[in-house]
C-alpha cells in the first residue's frame, strides 16, 4: 500500500472511534494507530527516494535532449561544410539546420516543461500527504494532552488534591 492509503486508514480509524460521553475525546486502539504510523514512517523513505529518482530522471531527460540537439547541430554543420561549393545547396542546408535546431529547442523546452510539471505535481502530492500526516499527528497529540489534563483534574466533590494530614507534613 502507499502512504495515502495508510493515511486514509488512520483517518477512518480516528473518525470511527467510539466517542466518550459528554466529551470530544474518543477511544481508539493504540496498537492499531501505532502500527499505522510505523507503516507510514516506513513508506516515507520510499516516497522520498522516488522523488529523488524523478529529479534524477528529469536531469537525464534534459541531458539527452541537449546531447541530441548537439548531435543534430554537429550533423548539420558537417553537411553544410560539404555543400559549401554550391551556393543554393549551401543555403538549403543552412535552412534545414536552422529548422532542425528550432525543432530541437522547441522539443527540449516542451520536454523540460512536461518534466517540471510532473515533478511539481508529485512534490505537491507529497507535500499534501505530509501536511495531512502532520495534522493527524497534531490532532492525536492534542487529544492525548486534553485527556491527560482531564485525568489530572481534581475529582468533583473532593475539591482538594491533598487531605489535611498530607498538608500538615508539608
Amino acid at each position: 500500500m502507499d502512504i495515502q492509503e495508510r493515511l486514509d486508514e488512520l483517518t477512518v480509524l480516528v473518525e470511527d472511534a467510539k466517542s466518550m460521553p459528554l466529551s470530544a475525546s474518543c477511544v481508539i486502539n493504540r496498537s492499531q494507530v501505532l502500527d499505522l504510523i510505523e507503516e507510514i514512517r516506513q513508506l516515507l523513505p520510499d516516497s522520498v527516494q522516488r522523488a529523488d529518482e524523478l529529479l534524477a530522471d528529469r536531469e537525464a531527460v534534459v541531458q539527452d535532449g541537449r546531447r541530441e540537439a548537439d548531435r543534430i547541430l554537429e550533423r548539420a554543420r558537417t553537411e553544410a561544410d560539404k555543400m559549401v561549393s554550391e551556393h543554393e545547396v549551401y543555403l538549403a542546408a543552412v535552412a534545414e539546420a536552422e529548422a532542425l535546431r528550432g525543432e530541437t529547442v522547441t522539443e527540449t523546452a516542451r520536454m523540460r516543461q512536461e518534466t517540471d510539471d510532473y515533478i511539481d505535481a508529485k512534490l505537491a502530492s507529497f507535500e499534501i500527504t505530509l501536511q495531512k500526516t502532520l495534522q493527524t499527528v497534531d490532532r492525536g497529540r492534542e487529544r492525548i494532552r486534553s485527556q491527560m489534563y482531564e485525568d489530572l483534574a481534581p475529582v468533583e466533590g473532593g475539591g482538594e488534591f491533598f487531605d489535611a494530614e498530607a498538608r500538615e507534613e508539608y
